[in-house]
């Protein structure tokens, strides 16, 4: 059990939960936007007592129904949902994690030319990737790390519009991910020490897995390209498929296309 991620949890979710969101009144006299600790015990049950000392670290484990009263209380999403068990110590067993990705994977990655597209393990480490994915995003090295890359520097935002969106989406899954890989600590450290966004975005203890995320690829001959991060799990091994696929009616297809025929000049590299 995380006590201190469990209580850095509850006070950021009751901080958010507005008082009229769950039939309150706002009252005039409030000294903060979100839920009172004593509001938050109501809902779910519980003495007042007992939910400060799950906010300060101090109480006991909470059981199963606990967490789905406060849960409940704090009108929890799926994900977040999710995140207040495995921090509790209450997670579901864990996949193992294969160390490269099926031979049936390599070969799809191999027949996916027009479409970028790689292959994540559980600590965002790069297990493969195509010359798509590498081309057009080249923060991405096969053998290293996707978050690192996300936040090593001015690169993202030099090849993604709206960089800080998909950034703050990363942070989330990341948080999401560390509530059952106690061993990703170690990434997030080395991240809030090398960069002051992940530190403010980590700080807000917001949590959701990556599903589909709309964003704009930049080329510096074609210019941008809608693209959507589509994720496939892969069963079994811890893994997941990335593929950016292209939004109809942007123009997308026809510019990955173009990018895809670029490649397969001679001597061609994109600059920077």
């Amino acid at each position: 059990m995380d006590r201190n991620g469990l209580a850095d949890f509850l006070r950021t979710r009751r901080a958010r939960r507005k008082p009229r969101d769950v039939g309150l009144p706002d009252g005039a006299r409030r000294r903060t936007a979100g839920l009172r600790r004593q509001e938050v015990a109501e809902l779910a049950g519980m003495s007042v007592d007992y939910y400060i000392r799950l906010e300060q670290a101090r109480g006991p484990r909470p059981s199963r129904q606990i967490l789905n009263a406060l849960a409940r209380a704090l009108m929890l999403n799926a994900d977040e949902r999710a995140h207040l068990y495995n921090l509790a110590g209450e997670a579901p067993a864990q996949v193992s994690v294969a160390a490269t990705p099926p031979q049936g994977v390599l070969e799809l990655l191999a027949t996916l030319t027009d479409v970028p597209a790689y292959v994540l393990d559980d600590g965002f480490d790069v297990l493969a990737a195509n010359p798509m994915a590498l081309h057009l995003i080249p923060y991405l090295q096969v053998g290293g790390n996707e978050m690192r890359g996300i936040f090593a520097g001015p690169v993202h935002r030099e090849v993604c519009r709206h960089a800080e969106s998909f950034a703050a989406a990363a942070v989330r899954e990341l948080r999401a991910a560390s509530a059952t890989r106690p061993e990703l600590a170690g990434l997030v450290a080395e991240l809030a020490a090398r960069s002051p966004l992940f530190t403010d975005l980590w700080a807000a203890h917001d949590v959701e897995i990556r599903r589909e995320l709309r964003k704009q690829l930049l080329h510096e001959v074609v210019g941008a390209i809608d693209v959507r991060r589509q994720i496939l799990a892969i069963p079994d091994s811890g893994q997941r498929l990335i593929m950016y696929v292209p939004v109809p009616g942007t123009g997308a297809q026809e510019a990955l296309r173009r990018v895809r025929e670029l490649l397969d000049r001679p001597g061609y590299a994109r600059s920077g």
